[in-house]
């Protein structure tokens, strides 16, 4: 009977999709970013930075994760 209910428990975990929408916003977000710096060169280096700072901010939180 256990096994019964850890295999519906696995199950819902693959059908969760909670942050699907939020991860498919954060690709759209970064791909309009890097067609605006491929179009626009002067603003290249503001995108940069901004990726730099959310890299740095997600490994930080990343650490206090763990």
């Amino acid at each position: 009977m256990n096994r019964i209910k850890n295999f519906f428990v696995k199950l819902q975990i693959v059908k969760d999709t909670k942050g699907q929408d939020l991860i498919e916003y954060a690709l759209m977000a970064g791909f309009v970013a890097v067609a605006a710096g491929a179009i626009m060169p002067g603003i290249g280096a503001s995108i940069s930075t901004i990726f730099s700072r959310v890299a740095s901010t997600m490994t930080g939180a990343a650490a206090q994760g763990s």
